[in-house]
């Protein structure tokens, strides 16, 4: 049996009292697309920082490519093979793209440099500070991927980028997984979630609730029935045993989610007058409601879709911030 790329467990990490993630259990394999999901705070740049050696866990283990990240000696070896795009991109704003691709390309090569560039033009020999937060990301996507890592760690990889580009960079990912390399990613855009990923993990305030296929998780949500009537809709004629959610929109029309139990439905829409009726498929959305309750998505900054504005929000709290600029080299492929 192949080591895994990447094996969590137990993974914890406390700043004092506030808790950053907690026991926290996961394998990700070679040459998976493996997403990271949850809202701003809830733990993702924690995993990420414990996974690049950035933080000292409080308790549990973690291994990239088979080596403990505690292995300090032997971890510095697997960081030349780990690529690295961080949730707030860094660069010295003084130095031009280009002399930024240079140093980073001085720790662990730059073989593929021109293949991303044409890929993801930036501006080579403008300042950093003169980018827009588009090219910003495209710079750290190409530091990222130049020296052909096995592995790369990514936390919120599409911020700023613009439709186009996300399309792009997804049509990337895939190939790079068919390629072998190995890709962790955390978001809270739930739409890129279903567009790119083999299996997701959902975490909640620090803990692991879910780690699944997507199809499978899809699959096993059953189906979204949306009744428009004129008559007031009692909630109670439709607690089945089978019902994930149901709730009263603001227009008074009924919203369900269930896995099953259509005769019950049936027969408790035959009290009330119908105007509309629409029954579709689960989206993520619809999965990731079942995990966070509508006032914990709306809360923390929950993207229903590849909306860059939502995705500018940092996963940190006070507690969980970025590293800084000098923790960011060493952590991209140092």
């Amino acid at each position: 049996m192949s080591v895994p790329a990447i094996d969590i467990d137990g993974l914890t990490k406390f700043y004092g009292d506030v808790r950053g993630v907690e026991e926290l259990s996961l394998s990700v394999s070679e040459g998976e697309l493996f997403g990271f999901l949850g809202p701003n705070g809830a733990g993702k740049s924690t995993t990420i920082r414990l996974l690049l050696g950035l933080l000292k866990p409080t308790d549990g283990t973690a291994s990239v490519l088979g080596v403990p990240v505690d292995d300090r000696a032997a971890f510095l070896d697997v960081l030349a093979r780990v690529g690295h795009i961080p949730g707030d991109p860094r660069f010295y704003d003084d130095v031009t793209g280009r002399k930024t691709l240079d140093y980073f390309a001085g720790l662990s090569g730059d073989a593929r440099r021109d293949e991303l560039l044409d890929r993801f033009p930036v501006p080579l020999d403008r300042p950093v500070r003169a980018y827009s937060r588009g090219n910003r990301q495209k710079l750290a996507i190409v530091q990222a991927f130049m020296h052909d890592p096995r592995v790369v760690v990514m936390d919120e990889p599409t911020s700023g980028l613009d439709p186009l580009v996300q399309q792009e960079f997804y049509e990337f990912l895939r190939e790079e997984r068919d390629r072998g390399v190995t890709v962790f990613f955390s978001t809270h855009i739930l739409g890129e979630v279903r567009e790119v990923c083999d299996r997701v993990a959902i975490i909640r305030d620090g803990r692991l609730v879910a780690v699944e296929d997507i199809d499978d998780l899809l699959a096993r949500s059953g189906k979204v029935v949306t009744v428009q009537s004129p008559d007031a809709i009692d909630l109670a004629d439709f607690d089945f045993p089978e019902t994930i959610d149901a709730r009263i929109e603001p227009d008074g029309s009924l919203r369900l989610v269930t896995s099953g139990n259509y005769d019950a439905l049936v027969d408790a829409l035959e009290g009330y007058r119908i105007d509309d009726l629409e029954v579709r498929e689960t989206a993520i959305e619809d999965v990731f409601m079942h995990f966070y309750d509508e006032g914990d998505g709306a809360e923390d900054g929950v993207a229903a879709g590849d909306s860059a504005a939502a995705a500018d929000e940092p996963d940190e709290t006070e507690d969980d911030a970025e590293p800084s600029p000098a923790d960011a080299e060493e952590s991209a492929n140092a």
